[in-house]
C-alpha cells in the first residue's frame, strides 16, 4: 500500500492556494493536507469554506504558537511555508527541529542570520529543506538550460539578464508588506532570487562576488512630489480613475483574502505606491562573478510599460538569446481592473503586436546564421512551470537528469546569497565577496 504523506501548511495567503489545490486535488492520492495555520483566522475560514464546498476533507486548524504541537500531534512528514519572507527562517528551523521536512517558498530567508539559523537546524535534525523555484520548470527556461548544457555555445563567459516588471505587477510590491526591506529583503531577495537561481542553474556555477547599484527612483512620496503628482490616497480601494490604485473590492479573490479579513491583523493590502515609508529599491543593477570565471550583468526595473525578461548568454562557441513577454502592455480594463501578476495567470496577458509569439529562444554559433530553437508547451501558470514543479515536489523526485530542475537547500542558499551580498553592496558602495557574508560554515562546501 502506498504511503500517503502527511502535510501541514503555515501561511494561507494567495500563494498557498497553489499548494492547497494540489494537495486536495491532483496529488491527493500521494499526499494529504492534514493541518494548517495562519495568524489571520479569516483567511483560514475562507479556505475551509472552499474545501467544504468541494466536498474535500478540511485540515485541522492550529494557531502559529501551536506550530510544533501541530507537527507532532498530526505526525506531519512535511510542512509547507508560505508566510512573509522575514518569518521563513523561524518557521523552517522550528519545523525541522519538530521532526518534519520543509518545503519553503522562495526566498529561503532574507539575511545571514536566517541562513545560519536554518543551517543549524538542518545539522541538528537531519531533516530536508526544499526551496521551490518554479521558474526552473518553465519550458522556455528548461530549453535554455538544455541548450547551454549541450555545449552549443561552448563554455559560458558572460550573461546579461534584464527583468522588467510593469506598472501593475511591479507596483504591487510597493503596496504590500514587501515595501519594507525588513520584511522582504527588497526585490533583490524577494523577486530576484528567482532570477539568480536561474542563472546559477543555467550555467552550472556558483556566485562568488557581487557589486550592486540602485535606488527608489519612481515609487515613493519623494518621487511623486518631484513629478508633481499632487495629493495621494492612503490606499487604493474605492479610488476611481487612478491607474496606480488597486481596488480590492473589484477583485473577488483579493477581497475575500485580504479586504474582508484585514480587521483581524490590520494588514492593508492596497497601500499607495507613492506613499512614505517605502524602503526597497525599484531600479537595480548588479555585476556578479561566478566560480566558473563567468560574469553576469543584471538589471531589474519595477515600473516598465511591459513585463518580461531578456537573457543573453555568451560562450566560447557562440551566443544564446531568450526573450519572454509575459504582458505586452499594462492596459486598464473598462471596469478599471487588471490582472496583477500575468505570469501567475497566463490568460491575463495582453497580446503584443511587436512581439506576438511571447517567447523566443535563438542560438547563433560563431560563423553561422542565427536559428530559432523550439520551446515545448508548458502546463499552467508561471510560464508553464507550476504543474511540473508540483509533480516533482509531491512525488519527492530527486534525480532529474539532464535538466536537474529539483532545487534543494544549497540552491536556496546560493540564490539568496546574491541578494544578501547585493544589499550589503548597496549599503557600502563596495563589491562584496559571498565568502565574507558568514552566512553558514557550509557555504564554501556548497559552492563546490
Amino acid at each position: 500500500m502506498t504511503h500517503i504523506e502527511r502535510y501541514g501548511l503555515i501561511g494561507t495567503g494567495s500563494r498557498a492556494g497553489m499548494y492547497i489545490g494540489a494537495l486536495t486535488g491532483e496529488h491527493s492520492g500521494i499526499a494529504e493536507l492534514v493541518a494548517w495555520s495562519d495568524i489571520n483566522p479569516g483567511r483560514v475560514d475562507l479556505y475551509e469554506r472552499e474545501l467544504r464546498a468541494l466536498g474535500a476533507k478540511v485540515p485541522v486548524r492550529y494557531t502559529p504558537d501551536q506550530f510544533e504541537d501541530m507537527i507532532r500531534t498530526e505526525r506531519l512528514d512535511r510542512v509547507i511555508v508560505t508566510t512573509p519572507d522575514y518569518t521563513h527562517a523561524d518557521y523552517v528551523s522550528r519545523a525541522l527541529r519538530a521532526g518534519a521536512d520543509v518545503v519553503v517558498e522562495k526566498p529561503l530567508t532574507i539575511n545571514p542570520a536566517g541562513l545560519r539559523q536554518i543551517a543549524e537546524a538542518i545539522a541538528e535534525s537531519g531533516k530536508e529543506v526544499i526551496t521551490t523555484f518554479n521558474y526552473r520548470y518553465s519550458p522556455r527556461n528548461s530549453a535554455l538550460r538544455q541548450l547551454i548544457g549541450s555545449g552549443a555555445i561552448g563554455d559560458v563567459t558572460s550573461v546579461h539578464f534584464e527583468w522588467a516588471l510593469d506598472t501593475v505587477h511591479g507596483a504591487d510590491y510597493f503596496r504590500r508588506w514587501h515595501r519594507d526591506k525588513a520584511n522582504s529583503g527588497g526585490l533583490l531577495i524577494h523577486k530576484a532570487s528567482h532570477h539568480f537561481d536561474l542563472v546559477n542553474w543555467w550555467i552550472a556555477a556558483a556566485p562568488v562576488r557581487v557589486f550592486a547599484s540602485g535606488g527608489l527612483r519612481f515609487y515613493g512620496a519623494e518621487n511623486a512630489q518631484a513629478r508633481g503628482l499632487g495629493r495621494r490616497p492612503e490606499r487604493g480601494t474605492g479610488v476611481v480613475g487612478d491607474p496606480f490604485a488597486l481596488d480590492l473590492a473589484k477583485d473577488p479573490r483579493l477581497k475575500e483574502l485580504y479586504l474582508d479579513n484585514e480587521h483581524y491583523d490590520g494588514y492593508i493590502r492596497d497601500r499607495d505606491v507613492f506613499d512614505t515609508g517605502i524602503s526597497i529599491e525599484d531600479n537595480l543593477a548588479l555585476l556578479v562573478d561566478y566560480d566558473s570565471g563567468a560574469t553576469m550583468s543584471y538589471s531589474l526595473n519595477a515600473h516598465s510599460p511591459w513585463e518580461g525578461y531578456r537573457v543573453t548568454v555568451n560562450g566560447t562557441a557562440g551566443r544564446a538569446e531568450l526573450e519572454v513577454v509575459e504582458r505586452g502592455a499594462a492596459l486598464i480594463e473598462d471596469d478599471g481592473t487588471v490582472v496583477v501578476d500575468p505570469s501567475a495567470t497566463p490568460e491575463g496577458a495582453t497580446v503584443d503586436p511587436v512581439r506576438p509569439n511571447g517567447e523566443r529562444l535563438v542560438l547563433q554559433r560563431h560563423w553561422e546564421a542565427a536559428q530559432e530553437v523550439p520551446i515545448p508547451a508548458g502546463i499552467g501558470s508561471h510560464g508553464g512551470g507550476d504543474a511540473f514543479l508540483l509533480q516533482h515536489l509531491f512525488n519527492r523526485v530527486r534525480v532529474d537528469e539532464p535538466l536537474g530542475r529539483v532545487a534543494g537547500y544549497a540552491d536556496g542558499v546560493r540564490a539568496v546569497s546574491v541578494g544578501i551580498a547585493g544589499n550589503q553592496s548597496l549599503a557600502t558602495g563596495l563589491p562584496v565577496a559571498i565568502s565574507d557574508l558568514a552566512v553558514t560554515p557550509q557555504l564554501a562546501e556548497l559552492n563546490h
